[in-house]
C-alpha cells in the first residue's frame, strides 16, 4: 500500500484536474495551483476517441460525460474547393464493435466541469518539493506535477528546450447555438473541409444544442495564448476559393477567438527528481488527431498507476510513468503532423489524397489509427 502523499499540481485545466482526481481517488492529498482567479476552462469543442472513453470507464466518469456529450454517426472529409467527398468513416456501432467504446464530442467547458465536480467530492528538502508563487508565497509538497500547458514554466526547469515549435498555422474557433445554424448547413457528423494550407471542421456539441466551428489556415499573424481575437478579413481571404456552404458558415460568425498551433519534438525524459510533466507540458501536439486532451487524461491514469507500482516512491514513480508514455505520446505527436499535411494538401498531393481515400474502404483511415484508439489497459501497465 503506497503511503499518502501530498502532490502539487500546477495547472487547473483538464489534464491537471484529471491528475488531481486520479491521485485523490487513491487517497493522496492534492493541491491544484491555477493562475486564473477561478476555475473555468476556455476553448470550444473536443473530440473524444474510444481510447478516452476507455479512461472515463476506468475512472467511473462515463455517466457524467455521456450526459453532456454528443455522439455523431460518422466523420467525413470534403474538398473545400470542389465540395467532393474525399472519405467518410462511420461511427456508432462500427466503432463500439471495433474498440468497445464510442466516439464522442464534448464542449471543453463541460469536460472540465466533469473533472472539477469529481475532484470536489474529495476532501481530504530531500523529502519534499517547494513551489514559489508569483505572490511570494511558497507551497510545499512531496511532488510536483507540471500540467501548465504548452508554454509551461515548469518544463523550462525540467527539460529546458526553449519555446514550442510554431507550425505556421493558426486556428480560429467559434460556437453557435443550434437555432442559429440554417437547416441546410447543419450536419450531425464531424465534417472537415480540407484545402491548400486551410481547413474548416464543424460538429455539434452539448447533446446537439451547440455547433462548433474551427477554421485553420497558414498565417504569420498570431499572439501567444488561447484567447485572442481573430482577424475576420484574413480568414475570409484564406477561404476565398471555398465552396459556397463553407463561406456561408464562416459568415455566420461575427467574433472569432484565435490560437497559434504549436508542438514540440518528442522527448524521452520529462521528469527531474520529484517533479514531472503531464499533457501539453510534456508532449504538446498539433490538433489534427484531436488527441491533446485525451492523451493528458491517459497521462493522469498512468501516473496514478505508476505511483501505486512504486509504492509511493515518487522519483521512481515518475520514471515509470514517463517510460510507459513517451513512445505512445511521441507517435501521436508525429502522426498529428502527418495528418495536418494530408488535410492541407495541394497540387498533385491533393489529387493523390482524394483518389487514395475515395478508392479505399470508408473505414480505412480510422482503422489505420487502431494503435491509438485501442487505448491502454491501466491494470496491465506495471503488472
Amino acid at each position: 500500500m503506497a503511503p499518502d502523499l501530498h502532490f502539487i499540481v500546477a495547472g487547473g485545466g483538464i489534464g491537471g484536474l484529471a491528475a488531481a482526481y486520479v491521485l485523490a481517488r487513491d487517497g493522496h492529498r492534492v493541491t491544484v495551483l491555477e493562475q486564473q482567479s477561478q476555475f473555468g476552462e476556455i476553448g470550444a469543442g473536443i473530440q473524444l476517441g474510444p481510447n478516452i472513453f476507455r479512461m472515463f470507464d476506468w475512472l467511473g466518469l462515463t455517466k457524467a460525460v455521456d450526459e453532456v456529450a454528443f455522439f455523431p454517426p460518422g466523420m467525413g472529409m470534403n474538398d473545400v474547393r470542389t465540395g467532393e467527398k474525399v472519405v467518410r468513416v462511420p461511427f456508432g456501432d462500427a466503432v463500439r464493435s471495433l474498440y468497445g467504446y464510442p466516439y464522442g464530442l464534448i464542449y471543453r467547458a463541460d469536460l472540465h466541469k466533469v473533472f472539477l465536480d469529481a475532484c470536489a467530492r474529495f476532501t481530504q528538502d530531500a523529502d519534499a518539493v517547494t513551489v514559489k508563487l508569483v505572490s511570494g508565497e511558497s507551497v510545499r509538497g512531496d511532488a510536483l506535477i507540471g500540467a501548465d500547458g504548452l508554454w509551461s514554466r515548469i518544463r523550462e526547469a525540467v527539460v529546458g528546450d526553449g519555446k514550442p515549435r510554431v507550425s505556421g498555422h493558426v486556428a480560429y474557433r467559434a460556437v453557435l447555438k443550434c437555432e442559429d445554424v440554417p437547416q441546410h448547413l447543419w450536419n450531425d457528423e464531424v465534417l472537415l473541409w480540407g484545402g491548400e494550407k486551410t481547413h474548416l471542421v464543424h460538429y455539434p456539441l452539448r447533446r446537439g444544442e451547440l455547433f462548433n466551428l474551427v477554421a485553420v489556415f497558414h498565417s504569420d499573424k498570431y499572439d501567444e495564448g488561447w484567447n485572442t481575437f481573430g482577424d475576420t478579413a484574413e480568414l475570409n481571404e484564406r477561404f476565398a476559393n471555398a465552396v459556397p456552404q463553407v463561406k456561408e458558415l464562416l459568415g455566420k460568425i461575427e467574433t472569432w477567438k484565435m490560437w497559434v498551433l504549436c508542438d514540440r519534438e518528442p522527448v524521452r525524459n520529462w521528469s527531474q527528481g520529484r517533479a514531472t510533466l503531464l499533457g501539453d507540458a510534456a508532449h504538446p501536439m498539433l490538433q489534427y488527431l484531436a488527441q491533446g486532451a485525451g492523451q493528458a487524461i491517459e497521462d493522469a491514469v498512468v501516473l496514478g498507476q505508476a505511483v501505486k507500482a512504486a509504492n509511493g516512491k515518487v522519483e521512481e514513480a515518475f520514471v515509470k510513468y514517463q517510460d510507459a508514455r513517451y513512445l505512445r505520446t511521441g507517435r501521436v505527436q508525429l502522426t498529428a503532423r502527418f495528418y495536418g499535411d494530408i488535410y492541407h494538401a495541394s497540387g498533385v498531393t491533393r489529387e493523390l489524397r482524394n483518389r487514395m481515400f475515395q478508392g479505399g474502404k470508408e473505414s480505412a483511415g480510422f482503422a489505420g489509427l487502431k494503435w491509438m484508439y485501442e487505448g491502454i489497459d491501466p491494470e496491465r501497465l506495471f503488472a
